[in-house]
């Protein structure tokens, strides 16, 4: 499906492919799309770590970093 793109986008997309970065127009919008479906994850993800915590679902790091040092057998902190 043939887009006329904005003169800004077009000559990006030809610098990647100049660079060698990416072999066809497809693989630097795959690559574009991939990085804002991961950016997407990425954002839900801290949300979700933002609202664990204003609902009181958490446990205090002095916890965890014990529990994680009981279970990998590694000194407590000097």
């Amino acid at each position: 499906m043939p887009y006329p793109f904005p003169s800004d986008v077009s000559q990006r997309i030809h610098t990647h492919l100049e660079r060698g970065h990416f072999q066809t127009e497809d693989d630097v919008l795959r690559a574009a799309i991939t990085a804002l479906e991961r950016e997407s994850d990425d954002l839900a993800a801290i949300q979700a770590g933002i609202d664990d915590v204003e609902a009181g679902r958490f446990r205090p790091f002095t916890e965890i970093d014990a529990e994680f040092r009981q279970k990998h057998n590694l000194a407590d902190k000097a």
